[in-house]
């Protein structure tokens, strides 16, 4: 089973979060030893055991996933179980029915994962730096709201661990970001402080400050998870977020 933090909103007791770690798996090599993704050259079968072994662990029914593609789409409320693989391209996962895993696939990119503040929906958004440059953080919030009634300021957000203010470095900053993001850009060390740009998007969008948390790892500096800026070739961690089922009845 992968090693995983968890993560729970607080008031919310029926929500739950994980973030996982590279360790505690069945992989070799770059994929060592947990790598949950099965787009990235891994054995397929030590990814499904891989993913048997997180899901029991979980206690979770259903494994909703996407083929992430740096774009800001959403799906809800999904029926289909993605244990297998994705089937939908996407960003964006969101859903109101209990024991439904959403599951956002990351080596560097953020994982960040919603829930409203009575706890009967949630949400999980993918978010590299194409998608800061195109705020999906504050679209995400957008769309989540929209679908399911609710106000920015009922909106929890918790970010996963990701790339670290000191390793994103951009040398073509002015080929890649609008002039606009200039703020969060450090010319002497030519990094992008992603983290606070998502926190500053997030509040844009009418989050309070209060509802937003962080798990501040960076990922390109330890060791303990996967990282495409560090490694190229690697395997994937994953951000989690699920609604708990309540006691069946017959």
């Amino acid at each position: 089973m992968s090693l995983y933090l968890d993560f729970r909103f607080p008031g919310l007791d029926n929500v739950r979060c994980a973030f996982t770690t590279r360790d505690g798996g069945y992989g070799a090599g770059p994929y060592a030893s947990a790598n949950l993704s099965l787009e990235v050259g891994d054995d397929a079968e030590t990814v499904r055991a891989n993913r048997a072994a997180l899901r029991s662990a979980l206690g979770v029914r259903v494994w909703q996933e996407l083929r992430q593609v740096h774009g800001q789409t959403m799906h809800m409320d999904l029926d289909d179980d993605h244990f297998g693989g994705a089937t939908l391209e996407g960003d964006g996962l969101a859903t109101c029915s209990p024991g439904h895993a959403l599951v956002m696939k990351t080596a560097d990119c953020q994982a960040l994962l919603m829930a409203d503040t009575a706890g009967r929906h949630v949400a999980a958004l993918h978010c590299g730096w194409r998608g800061n440059a195109m705020n999906f953080p504050a679209h995400g919030v957008r769309a989540f709201c929209e679908h399911y009634g609710l106000a920015p300021a009922e909106v929890m957000v918790v970010r996963g661990p990701s790339l670290g203010p000191g390793k994103s470095e951009f040398v073509n900053f002015e080929a890649e970001w609008d002039p606009a993001f200039r703020s969060s850009f450090n010319p002497d060390t030519r990094c992008m402080d992603l983290w606070s740009l998502t926190r500053d998007q997030l509040t844009a969008a009418g989050v309070p400050a209060a509802h937003i948390f962080s798990i501040d790892i960076c990922t390109a500096s330890s060791p303990q998870f996967f990282s495409y800026r560090r490694d190229k070739v690697t395997g994937r961690q994953a951000g989690i977020i699920w609604i708990e089922e309540g006691p069946r009845t017959e």
